[in-house]
Parts: C-alpha cells; structure tokens; sequence
C-alpha cells in the first residue's frame, strides 16, 4: 500500500473495501461496500523498483533521464469485516521462549 504514516506493528483500519469473496459468497461494492472494513498490522516501510522516465524530442537534442522508487508500507492482513460486523480487538500470537541449553 502507499507509504501511511505509522509505525511498524501498529494496527491500521482501512475502510475504502471494493470486493468481498469467501468461497461462493461475493460482494461487490459500487464503487465501496459501505461499512466493510480490514484491520491490518503495519510491517515497515520499504521502496518499489526504480522506474526509467525517459524524456526526447527528435530533432531539438533534447534528452532528459530520471528515475522514481515508490515508497510503500508492507501491510499484514489480520482481519476482514463485512458491513455491520462487530470489530474484534486484535490477538496477536505468543512467542515462545527460546530455552538454550546450559554448559555445565
């Protein structure tokens, strides 16, 4: 997703839905599915792969080169609600423990 303003493990709402498929079941909104949403946890930010834009005009020796790297935020998709389902908090999993083994 374009690059949002906040910090990496933090949950973000997104309510701007434009199609809901589980299994047969689809919803398809015209243009949004009012009051669809999915909540979601930030992973960082990151930039996509440089882009050429090249600029000429024949015959005037004119010859411009520059590149363009996308900023985007790495989303992890939690949840995804349809209208009029209640919000859940977010769980997010335990971690284990590493146990290393004592020298003696």
């Amino acid at each position: 997703m374009e690059r949002l303003a906040v910090a990496s493990g933090s949950p973000v709402e997104l309510d701007k839905v434009l199609l809901i498929a589980d299994g047969d079941k689809l919803q398809v909104g015209t243009p949004n599915i009012e009051g669809a949403r999915v909540v979601a946890t930030a992973q960082g930010e990151g930039k996509g792969e440089k882009i050429i834009v090249f600029r000429f005009k024949s015959k005037a020796h004119y010859r411009k080169k520059t590149g363009h790297r996308q900023t985007y935020t790495r989303l992890l998709i939690d949840r995804i609600l349809e209208p009029g389902a209640a919000a859940e908090p977010v769980k997010k999993p335990r971690r284990k423990k590493e146990v290393t083994p004592s020298g003696t």
